[in-house]
């Protein structure tokens, strides 16, 4: 089903507001069937826009999920292998290519670019990054067993999730909205700088599991939910998990059932603290009078487990950790719909573009791993829809592959046993069918989506890479420091009133909405 469209509304350029929510599982959000989880906003956006169901992240952790999101490319295409892996400033992002059409790029928050290019397309960043832009997080495969105390999750936050009025992340988070609102005001005071791609990334609610009590008091202990399916023996887990399960060192504490609910209470409040934030922007887009000239996309770069299996965090393709929500909400152009066809964050550079070019279809520099999803948002299905993710970085030896097509799911890496899943019969992925003769013709044809990529040239790569960057990143830290962590330019010359600015004019621009005209008496 097409929406009625306004005259001249194909050809116009909207604005576009894309929202990034670190660590967002789409099995917890109400648009995709949770019953507690409280997200006013989200619920409109779902309600009135277009809701895929079945949207996955292409790398299961932040840097490698934010350069596919960039870029449209899977992480052996990037070299974004992990979260100290460089994104190379010669890839071409969504942000470049909406430059060319006319667009003001700006980022407001978190994207954990690695390298000294922290940009990346953008014309102006409002804030630093949360986490660090060197090489300091790379993993070792030529050291399996070895795990890294500094950086590696714990259990720590499992324990003390709990009431927080301030965190590290929520005053990040606090500044990546009032910052990115502000914008939205300077777009709609300043409207030489339209149309905008203004990116807003978000760090909740991502671990720990630490909320204001505004949102924490929102939901009682006793009715939160606990893991559709409990933990797994260790023995009875497959070897992927195994490993994390190790690598998070989850035998150090007791995680108690108390644990678990609080955990999953903190991790709802901040889910609810995000959907109030991006309400912010919604309201803003309103009061600004941007509403219906704005495409708003809702999207994470990775899930949770939350206790599902008894595992924990992300770096898998299990549904909590891989499926992620994506909502699309412009209701004057595209009709409120839900897609069932598989879908991914690499998908959104080719829908991007196609939604600034007018009449679509723009060419692109570099064949990309996504597809645009303009057709589903225009009502046209692709039932036949298939989408590959690759994960690269610490949890695995050897790279590891998801394919979604239709209702099944393969999980396959060279050292471990294949996983396929039948999602509609088993949504729990329990019942592993493999090494059932009766799936045999099914595994192989998801495996032929694979047949393109060598997996052990790509581990030689890896494993090369990392070798290199660990010792980059010890010689960087001797002798004269030279950091590559954002620093965001402010000008404090040419804000507020300054004595090289009429003071009335100043505070006639900076008003909206404008303010009304003052008459001079006659003759004065």
């Amino acid at each position: 089903m097409q929406t009625e469209r306004e005259p001249g509304m194909a050809e116009k350029k909207p604005n576009i507001l894309l929202i990034v929510a670190d660590q967002l599982s789409a099995p917890f959000l109400p648009a995709y069937g949770h019953p507690l989880v409280k997200t006013p906003t989200l619920d409109r956006l779902a309600r009135e826009g277009v809701v895929f169901e079945s949207a996955y992240t292409n790398s299961p952790l932040c840097a490698p999920a934010r350069a596919a999101m960039m870029s449209g490319l899977l992480p052996s295409r990037t070299g974004a292998f992990d979260n100290a892996a460089e994104f190379r400033s010669a890839i071409p992002t969504f942000a470049h290519y909406l430059r060319l059409e006319g667009y003001r790029t700006c980022l407001s928050g978190k994207m954990h670019f690695v390298g000294p290019d922290q940009l990346h397309g953008f014309e102006e960043r409002l804030t630093t990054d949360i986490y660090p832009a060197d090489f300091g997080w790379t993993p070792d495969w030529s050291k399996p067993q070895e795990r890294i105390d500094w950086w590696y999750h714990n259990m720590t936050s499992v324990k003390q999730a709990g009431i927080a009025e301030i965190t590290n992340q929520l005053e990040y988070d606090d500044e990546v909205a009032f910052l990115a609102r502000r914008r939205l005001f300077d777009f709609a005071r300043y409207k030489d700088t339209l149309p905008f791609c203004l990116m807003v990334s978000f760090t909740h609610p991502h671990d720990p599991y630490a909320a204001r009590a505004k949102f924490w008091n929102q939901y009682a202990d006793a009715d939160i939910d606990l893991p559709a399916t409990p933990a797994i023996p260790y023995a009875q887990m497959d070897p992927h998990s195994r490993r994390l399960h190790d690598m998070s060192a989850m035998d150090d504490y007791d995680v108690t059932e108390a644990d678990i609910r609080s955990s999953r209470h903190g991790y709802y409040a901040n889910i609810t603290y995000v959907d109030d934030l991006i309400g912010g922007l919604m309201e803003t887009l309103e009061t600004c009078g941007m509403a219906n000239d704005t495409v708003t996309l809702v999207t994470s770069d990775h899930g949770d487990f939350l206790g599902e299996r008894g595992l924990w965090y992300k770096m898998s393709y299990r549904e909590h950790s891989g499926r992620v929500p994506l909502l699309v909400h412009a209701p004057k152009r595209f009709a409120p719909r839900r897609v069932a066809a598989p879908a991914s964050i690499a998908d959104l550079l080719p829908t991007l573009v196609d939604i600034a070019k007018p009449g679509g279809s723009a060419t692109l520099a570099r064949p990309v791993d996504g597809a645009s999803l303009l057709p589903a948002l225009e009502g046209r299905d692709e039932p036949d829809r298939t989408v590959v993710g690759e994960y690269l970085a610490e949890g695995v030896h050897a790279p590891m592959y998801m394919v979604r097509q239709g209702d099944w799911k393969l999980i396959c890496c060279d050292t471990d046993p294949d996983q396929l899943f039948d999602l509609a019969a088993d949504p729990h992925e329990n019942q592993n069918l493999a090494d059932d003769p009766a799936h045999a013709p099914r595994l192989a044809a998801l495996k032929q989506a694979l047949a393109s990529f060598d997996s052990a040239a790509i581990c030689r790569e890896v494993v090369s890479s990392q070798q290199q960057r660990l010792l980059v990143f010890k010689a960087l830290t001797k002798g004269n420091v030279y950091p590559w962590d954002f620093q965001p330019l402010r000008d404090a010359s040419e804000q507020y009133t300054r004595n090289h600015r009429d003071v009335t004019e100043t505070d006639i621009l900076s008003r909206f909405p404008p303010a009304p005209a003052a008459v001079k008496k006659p003759g004065r």
